[in-house]
C-alpha cells in the first residue's frame, strides 16, 4: 500500500510539475480518495454484477450451505452470504468489505465436479481471504492501481492529441525527461505490484484454508481438477481475475513458466500451490 501511494504521489507530482499547475497534484490525491472510498462501499457488488452471480438459498444448494456454515462456524467468521455463478468452469472467490459484509461465490462447474472433502478446501480458502482482509485489501489495490493507469493514458493521450506541457521552457530538461519516463512505466510498474500482492495472498489463503479444514489434500485436489479444466469464465474479466481462486482468463492446464513470466501471473502456478500444501519440493 505504501509503494502504490507513492507511485501515485509521484504521478500526481510530475504532471502538476509538466503541466505547471499545482491543482493537478491536490486533485489526483482528492480522486484517489474517493475512488477508495466508493471502492470500500460497493465494491462487492460490482464484483458479482460483473460476475453474474446471484444469490443462493440452503433449500437450493444444502452442500455448499452446509460446508460454509460448518467452517465459518469453526473459524469464528459470520456466515457470508452465498452466490452462485451457472457457468460450467469450476472457480470461486470472495469479495466484501469486512467480516460482516462479506460474500462467497461459487461456479456451478465447481459444484459438479468436486467431492465434499475438495469443496470444503475451496470454500476455507475463500473464508480465509475474509479473514485475512484479503478482500478489503484487493479492492483498494484494484482502484489504485486504476488511478495510476489513468493518469498515465491521460497523460499520454495529451501528448498524442498537441496537449503539451512547460518541458520547453522550465530549465530542468532531465528531470522532465525522467517525469515522463516514470509517468509511461508506472501503470506497468502498478500492475506488478497488484499481481505480486495477489500471489502471495493466494499462498497464504491455501495456508490459512488448510488449517481450518486439517486436511490439506482436500484444498490440493481441488487446484488439481480446477487446473486441468480447460474453459476460461464466460463472463471473467481482467480487473477481477486476481479475486478468484484460480485464473478465470487462462484456457488450458496448469504449465511451468519463467520467473519474469510470474511477474504478469495473477496467481502462484498451481503446482507450486499444491507443493507448499503437501509439504513437497517443486
Amino acid at each position: 500500500m505504501a509503494c502504490f501511494l507513492a507511485v501515485l504521489a509521484g504521478v500526481g507530482y510530475f504532471l502538476s510539475l509538466y503541466y505547471g499547475n499545482p491543482l493537478i497534484f491536490t486533485i489526483a490525491i482528492v480522486i484517489s480518495v474517493l475512488m477508495n472510498i466508493g471502492s470500500y462501499w460497493f465494491s462487492d457488488k460490482i464484483v458479482l454484477k460483473l460476475s453474474h452471480a446471484r444469490a443462493v438459498t440452503r433449500q437450493e444448494f444444502p452442500d455448499l450451505w452446509n460446508v460454509t456454515e460448518n467452517l465459518a462456524i469453526a473459524a469464528g467468521l459470520p456466515m457470508p452470504k452465498l452466490y452462485i455463478i451457472d457457468d460450467p468452469s469450476p472457480n470461486a472467490f470472495a469479495t466484501g468489505r469486512n467480516k460482516q459484509h462479506s460474500a462467497v461465490a461459487v461456479t456451478t462447474g465447481l459444484m459438479a465436479i468436486l467431492d465434499r472433502p475438495e469443496l470444503e478446501g475451496v470454500v476455507a480458502h475463500e473464508l480465509a481471504h475474509i479473514g485475512n482482509r484479503d478482500i478489503l485489501l484487493m479492492s483498494v489495490v484494484a482502484v489504485l492501481v486504476g488511478c495510476i493507469a489513468l493518469a498515465g493514458d491521460f497523460f499520454l493521450r495529451s501528448q498524442i492529441f498537441g496537449g503539451g506541457g512547460r518541458s520547453k521552457d522550465n530549465g530542468n530538461q532531465l528531470v522532465m525527461i525522467i517525469g515522463i519516463v516514470f509517468l509511461i512505466l508506472s501503470p506497468i510498474v502498478a500492475t506488478v505490484i497488484k499481481l505480486a500482492v495477489s500471489r502471495r495472498r493466494e499462498f497464504l489463503a491455501d495456508a490459512t484454508g488448510a488449517l481450518m479444514t486439517r486436511y490439506p489434500e482436500g484444498l490440493a485436489g481441488a487446484l488439481r481438477k480446477i487446473s486441468s479444466h480447460g474453459k476460461p469464465l464466460r463472463h471473467a474479466h481482467a480487473a477481477t481475475a486476481h479475486m478468484f481462486i484460480s485464473n478465470p482468463l487462462k484456457e488450458g492446464g496448469d504449465e511451468k513458466v519463467s520467473g519474469f513470466a510470474k511477474l504478469f501471473m495473477t496467481h502462484p502456478p498451481t503446482g507450486e500451490r499444491i507443493a507448499a500444501l503437501l509439504g513437497q519440493k517443486v
